[in-house]
């Protein structure tokens, strides 16, 4: 069935893992890097700008792609990437050692990322149809998750230590994709229905009116907020802490001998584990959710999810972590499926749309949000980052169901009406 999908969805999954397989190797392990050459309040005031950076241009590139094309987008952020790429090759070669180049480069790449996502998720819908849809998403998230475990267990080994060669290979691939994107991908929108002119905030924003009047709606995506805020802090908040407590661990093989791990490299493991029980399990998890209670399934995830985290934001124990691991992924498989079914049901159909990426923004307030968190973690340690990240699952149930009440009381009030 892969070979009936449109040649711009078939390339544009070609293009996602190549970049995402080396995009991964290195970045998730960022946090790290700046903590290691600054400390780690700084290392949080970097992160947030740049996910804040990200956050405005997906916005604006969501505007522009409606004004210039999705091919042209495209390819303006891939070649973009690759000249940032390279700066930040150069801020980390033998020759010069910069920091802070490396952080303007990581900016300019969040810029690209956020001309190429818009663009990317807008021609997926014009070449995809009702029939295929569901197939090409699941198969651009099989794609996904299997080209972050490969990225991540790769980095987490050679991070620290051939971070220059990393980046030899992320400059490479770059320009393999920026090639891949102008000879493969053609364009989608068609030139009639191309908006006119204005690139000014206020046209970015007027199409979000009705969806911020939505309070139901407001404060579902809160609750989706503070779940990615618990998420993201394996990027922040525990990456730091594996890489600080847990440097020299020698695990005992027995006759395979002995495994020299650090944190980076338990991090990875981590990764590994949750990413391979989603690409596994997906499929049979939501199947077995469909025509079950899917509130409560949601809500037993959210706990598994930050409970699970919670752990591994204070343990340094192997077997502890795994577990915690495997805890914190059967949360993921439960509330993923059910809050994405309840989230189709909530929204307006005739401003789909707008809700969807409005909705997108739980993932770029959740980035802020952790590595808002990062900054201060050490005031109130692990013990309290622990207790922290648990508080948000709980606000996360709460907000949801708030939402999903208000929705209830709202639809009585309507028949009461008539």
């Amino acid at each position: 069935m892969f070979k009936t999908l449109h040649p711009n969805i078939r390339a544009r999954i070609l293009i996602q893992f190549l970049s995402k397989v080396v995009g991964s190797m290195i970045f998730p392990f960022m946090a790290v890097y700046f903590t290691n050459e600054l400390n780690s309040g700084i290392a949080g005031i970097l992160v947030t700008v740049n996910v804040i950076i990200q956050f405005i241009a997906g916005i604006y590139g969501g505007h522009l792609t409606d004004l210039f094309g999705r091919r042209q987008l495209m390819i303006a952020g891939e070649a973009l990437k690759s000249v940032a790429y390279l700066g930040m090759l150069l801020a980390n070669s033998p020759m010069l050692h910069s920091v802070w180049l490396t952080f303007l480069m990581m900016l300019v790449v969040s810029v690209a990322q956020g001309m190429i996502n818009p663009a990317a998720d807008a021609m997926l819908i014009d070449v995809s149809t009702v029939e295929n849809r569901a197939f090409m998403y699941s198969i651009s998230y099989w794609v996904n998750n299997l080209s972050v475990l490969i990225g991540v267990m790769v980095g987490g080994w050679f991070f620290q230590s051939h971070l220059f060669l990393l980046l030899i290979a992320l400059f490479l691939l770059s320009l393999l994709t920026t090639a891949l994107t102008v000879r493969l991908l053609s364009e989608t929108l068609a030139k009639q229905k191309r908006t006119v002119g204005n690139v000014g905030i206020t046209a970015v924003f007027k199409s979000y009116q009705k969806v911020m009047h939505d309070h139901r709606f407001l404060l579902f995506t809160l609750g989706g907020i503070a779940l990615m805020t618990v998420e993201y802090q394996r990027n922040n908040f525990v990456s730091v802490r594996l890489a600080e407590e847990l440097k020299h661990l020698t695990v005992n093989l027995g006759a395979l001998g002995e495994l020299s791990l650090d944190g980076v490299r338990i991090l990875s493991l981590l990764t590994a584990v949750n990413t391979i029980m989603i690409v596994l399990f997906t499929g049979p998890i939501a199947k077995w959710v469909t025509g079950q209670a899917q509130r409560r399934i949601m809500y037993i995830g959210f706990l598994l999810f930050s409970t699970g985290y919670a752990v591994t934001a204070f343990s340094n124990q192997l077997l502890v972590l795994f577990t915690a691991t495997v805890i914190f992924s059967f949360g993921e498989l439960l509330y993923v499926p059910t809050r994405q079914t309840i989230l189709a049901e909530i929204i307006d159909e005739s401003s789909r749309g707008s809700y969807v990426a409005f909705n997108g923004i739980i993932f770029q307030l959740g980035k802020i949000l952790a590595s808002l968190s990062l900054m201060i973690s050490p005031a109130i340690g692990k013990y309290g980052m622990a207790a922290l990240i648990v508080t948000m699952g709980i606000l996360a149930i709460l907000l949801t169901n708030t939402s999903l009440t208000l929705k209830k009381a709202i639809s009585v009030e309507k028949l009461t009406d008539l």
